[in-house]
């Protein structure tokens, strides 16, 4: 497991990266909320109340940046994250 520091656009972010037999879970973590990889539920999310953006098809922290945003949680959405922007615009949302 790595924890990194993601810059972007002069902002500060937590990354977790997972390596797993098969591939590799992603997390980009802002101050009230996450965009992460197709191993979270958005289900679970919406259960607790967090404000979750899941991007999938990705690899690297770069992927999660660069990919358009498939499902939002309603916390999430209510924070201005819709799909089809990019996780680097779902970040934004969730850090403001």
């Amino acid at each position: 497991m790595d924890m990194d520091t993601i810059t972007v656009d002069g902002v500060s972010y937590r990354g977790l990266r997972i390596p797993t037999e098969a591939s590799v879970i992603l997390l980009i973590q802002a101050r009230r909320g996450f965009v992460g990889c197709g191993y979270f539920d958005v289900a679970t999310a919406a259960k607790l109340g967090e404000r979750v953006a899941i991007v999938r098809g990705v690899n690297a922290y770069d992927d999660v940046l660069d990919a358009p945003v498939r499902e939002v949680s309603p916390a999430a959405e209510q924070a201005g994250v819709t799909p089809g922007m990019s996780g680097r615009e779902a970040l934004r949302k969730l850090d403001a």
